[in-house]
């Protein structure tokens, strides 16, 4: 793009898994041990010590950012491989309860656990989380009111959480269910400049509902500390292929919408009460639904409009050099999302285990090969 790159950063959550029981196992000290020496600030732990979060450095294009999570998810591999255990990327682990996760040491964490008393024990969720860089933040604010129309179509793409505690939920999506039981979630009402955001986050801090901005956990919002839109909707992937997919597709969208703003061209802004029945209808049948489009106030085919969507950002997408990763979501319409398949491996074994096991191979499919 002639006005800035649109930098990429990208997080992804992954379980600890026992390859004997398939069960999450609570072991994210000894893989923080060798993982601070080899991957230094790029891993964290996370709320349970069964999850643990890596992210990529910031990457100025989408085949930077797709080594960077190939050797991400290579190293910790391996660390999790020296003491005989597996990662697994998905929205929710299909069968290991949350009451048995340890719950990670430390300041944050234990105040979270005070304020949220169950919701936080329950939370045992992996998310992907993509950080599209905007370097003006009063743009990025008008960015993020008009990005919140198109989550629901790109969550559809990503749901990878049809299984919880056990039990088949139903939704191709539970991930987001769990998830905003949490205050300060969801899609975001729009926010009339940078200041009446800035106003909002002060209120928080100044009244004692948080203690910074960070505890705000919408599906999409300027992050409090970089000049970044973060897109936080989606379910983590099992594949590398799908990850980066769907972080081009977000690049390539909030540069269409950066573009637009530019030329005076605004996109229409929804209320959330309307967004929010396409994010329920994305949630419960990934891309086999059908949303509202509400300029015709009408229902139409998940798969017809993300074709549309992919027209949309087609320009874009050429400047950014994602083809490649386009031809993806082509194919994840074709073929189904994480969710699909672990319903078809479950429906195939009939064994929640045969779909940790899905998962695992799915996981590793895009690991780097040892030389």
């Amino acid at each position: 793009m002639k006005e800035h790159v649109f930098t990429l950063g990208i997080e992804e959550e992954f379980a600890i898994i026992d390859p004997e029981t398939r069960e999450l196992r609570s072991h994210i000290h000894e893989i923080l041990e060798g993982g601070k020496i080899m991957l230094k600030e790029q891993i964290k732990p996370e709320m349970h010590q069964s999850v643990v979060e890596l992210g990529t450095e910031i990457c100025d294009s989408i085949g930077c950012a797709r080594d960077h999570v190939a050797a991400l998810r290579t190293k910790l591999a391996e660390l999790a491989g020296r003491s005989g255990l597996k990662i697994a990327s998905m929205g929710t682990h299909p069968f290991s309860h949350w009451r048995d996760q340890l719950i990670t040491e430390g300041e944050r964490y234990q105040e979270i656990l005070k304020d949220m008393q169950s919701l936080a024990r329950a939370n045992l969720i992996f998310g992907l989380h993509v950080h599209v860089g905007i370097p003006n933040r009063e743009t990025a604010i008008h960015v993020m009111n008009q990005a919140r129309y198109f989550l629901p179509h790109i969550y559809a793409l990503s749901v990878n959480s049809p299984f919880w505690v056990g039990q088949n939920t139903g939704l191709k999506g539970y991930r987001l269910k769990v998830f905003e039981r949490f205050p300060r979630t969801g899609i975001p009402d729009s926010f009339e400049s940078l200041s009446e955001y800035e106003d909002y986050c002060k209120l928080l801090v100044k009244t004692g509902c948080i203690d910074n901005a960070k505890k705000i956990w919408w599906d999409i919002r300027l992050h409090p500390f970089f000049d970044t839109l973060e897109v936080r909707v989606c379910d983590a992937q099992s594949r590398v292929d799908d990850t980066l997919a769907i972080a081009a597709l977000i690049q390539a969208v909030i540069a269409k919408l950066h573009k637009l703003l530019h030329q005076n061209i605004t996109f229409r802004i929804y209320r959330r009460r309307l967004l929010d029945e396409n994010r329920w209808r994305a949630a419960r049948y990934g891309i086999d639904g059908k949303l509202i489009d509400f300029g015709r106030e009408a229902e139409v085919d998940e798969r017809s409009l993300l074709h549309e969507l992919l027209e949309f950002v087609s320009t874009e997408v050429q400047e950014l050099g994602s083809e490649k990763e386009m031809a993806h979501i082509e194919r994840i319409i074709r073929e189904g999302t994480g969710a699909d398949r672990q319903l078809a491996a479950w429906e195939h074994a009939q064994d929640m285990k045969a779909v940790v096991d899905h998962i695992v191979a799915e996981t590793y499919e895009g690991l780097i090969p040892p030389r």
